[in-house]
């Protein structure tokens, strides 16, 4: 069957032409025709792009200004995409959750950080249980299923495709322990098992071996649950506090300028410096394929500047070869700050 796609090409194999195109170039390849748009915009293409090999892996970050606004980081090309600004109802949206799965970014829960200037409270909007996903085919954000509980700071990771998420704080006051998983195919979430532990501090959460990791700041066990059985363990791994990232099953964790690498329950081997990073905090750690990037942050103060400084600065370690390099990319065009949230996707 021929199509108006590309004249004298059947339809499949326009498609395939049109889907090893970069994903950056897309929203000019629509100028074309309304028959391209709707090619660039169908869940066909990236289906094909998945087919032949073509996916793309990014980097999707939002930092605290501006608000709500997400850019991808494609590192092929070393270049920055701007996304539309997330539609929630909450200003300066932060202690959320962010993952990817089924081709989507999802942001969950969190909250705004403003603090009311009269009490310094934040109760009426520390902690949502709203979920958006942004899907790129489209380009478009959705409302999705609401999580059970309203939660921020909490741990969120992806096990088999469905988002895990568990502790946190449904109040600024009130910790939590439980926890649910959602099915992004059916859009429900279903509670699981309660965490054995809560903590009144702020957890992280990562997925290591196929297991959901859950960190409280400041507590030397882990608590872990695996994608089979969807019960939680404890154990004592003695892992430092600090940015982490997880690179083929190893986490590598930042801490007094140096970075460290954990395996299981190997000794901990010393990777790199990392002393130019003493003075930047709020930057966000995170891995893709065998490298790792430190995205933006705020330089703090010192003695001869008492102000802090906004950066978009982007660094990248190549942990794979013999000797561990850093590099410079490009800054981020839009963002810049703290980092609020930050993910791998998959185009």
């Amino acid at each position: 069957m021929l199509t108006d796609l590309i004249d004298g090409l059947p339809d499949a194999v326009a498609h395939q032409c049109l889907a090893r195109v970069p994903f950056h170039l897309y929203p000019k390849l629509e100028l074309v025709s309304h028959s391209w748009q709707a090619a660039i915009r169908s869940a066909e293409l990236f289906r094909v792009r998945q087919e032949i090999g073509s996916s793309e892996d990014l980097l999707c970050v939002c930092a605290f200004e501006p608000e709500n606004l997400w850019q991808l980081y494609d590192p092929i090309r070393d270049l920055w995409i701007t996304i539309p600004v997330l539609p929630s109802r909450i200003r300066h949206l932060a202690h959320f959750g962010a993952v990817s799965t089924a081709g989507k970014l999802f942001v969950l829960g969190g909250g705004s950080d403003a603090v009311d200037p009269l009490t310094g409270d934040q109760d009426r909007n520390f902690a949502t249980n709203e979920v958006w996903s942004y899907d790129p085919v489209i380009r478009r954000w959705s409302q999705r299923a609401s999580m059970l509980i309203p939660r921020a700071m909490f741990a969120c990771g992806v096990l088999e495709g469905k988002i895990v998420v568990a502790g946190g704080f449904t109040s600024c006051r009130k910790s939590i322990s439980q926890a649910e998983m959602y099915d992004p195919d059916s859009d429900v979430w279903i509670s699981l098992p309660d965490l054995h532990r809560t903590h009144n501090s702020a957890c992280t959460g990562v997925v290591i071996g196929g297991e959901l990791h859950v960190l409280h700041k400041g507590i030397s066990k882990v608590q872990i649950l695996d994608s089979l059985r969807l019960e939680w363990r404890v154990e004592e791994y003695g892992w430092p506090q600090g940015p982490m990232a997880v690179v083929q099953d190893s986490l590598y964790v930042m801490g007094h300028g140096h970075i460290f690498k954990h395996h299981g329950r190997e000794p901990k081997k010393y990777v790199i410096s990392a002393s130019e990073f003493r003075q930047r905090i709020g930057f966000a750690m995170i891995s893709l394929r065998d490298e790792i990037y430190v995205i933006g942050g705020d330089i703090g103060p010192d003695r001869l500047n008492w102000h802090i400084k906004p950066t978009s600065d982007v660094d990248i370690l190549t942990t794979g070869g013999e000797r561990p390099t850093w590099r410079h990319a490009a800054s981020m065009t839009r963002c810049r700050g703290a980092i609020r949230g930050c993910a791998q996707l998959r185009i």
